[in-house]
């Protein structure tokens, strides 16, 4: 092959990648299946069902009030996302507590108060620890259990999980990884579709 037919290809190959890393960052996240139903309480004292969430796009993670390792980084990128979609319709925050024995609504009121959670746009849920538990690890897939040290006696996932409107997971993402957040965003515009 002659130096220009291989300059040729060369740019081709350059112009096909990337065209296929511009599609693949526009291409909506993978389907990784459904959220189970649940009956939580919200921090007002509402039930709160998967249903309730439906229509919705929502970010998902699992933290406790008295946290004093990750949960006040994750609850801070949660507020931060709500600031970011602020003035886009279609989007919620849950907080699901892994200590819902301490964590009863006034608590959860309380700690929301603390993030300036917006009513109906950050819901903070609790319930019986099985029942949160059981959604933790069986319906997201997410590690929770009591092997944790004195600042973080429940262990807990640190990632926020992305779901669709149809109550289908769609990505995980690390809280403690400015990059993957970024990802995030991006993957819950791309969920959204277009919009004003």
């Amino acid at each position: 092959m002659s130096r220009t037919g291989l300059a040729r290809l060369t740019a081709f190959a350059g112009i096909a990648l990337f065209a296929w890393a511009a599609a693949a960052r526009r291409a909506p996240p993978v389907d990784l299946g459904p959220v189970p139903d649940f009956t939580l309480t919200d921090e007002a004292g509402r039930t709160v069902t998967r249903a309730s969430l439906a229509g919705s796009v929502w970010i998902a993670d699992f933290i406790f009030t008295r946290c004093a390792g990750q949960c006040p980084l994750m609850s801070s990128q949660m507020a931060l996302l709500q600031r970011a979609f602020a003035r886009v319709p279609g989007v919620q925050l849950v907080s699901f507590t892994v200590d819902p024995e301490h964590d009863a609504p006034p608590v959860l009121a309380a700690y929301a108060a603390h993030y300036k959670a917006q009513a109906g746009r950050w819901r903070f849920l609790t319930g019986s620890r099985e029942a949160v538990w059981r959604l933790a690890r069986e319906g997201f897939q997410l590690g929770v259990g009591e092997d944790g040290t004195a600042e973080e006696p429940i262990t807990h996932s640190v990632r926020l999980v992305l779901v669709d409107r149809a109550g289908r997971i769609r990505g995980y993402y690390d809280a403690t990884d400015a990059a993957a957040v970024q990802r995030l965003r991006g993957d819950v515009r791309r969920l959204l579709g277009p919009h004003p």
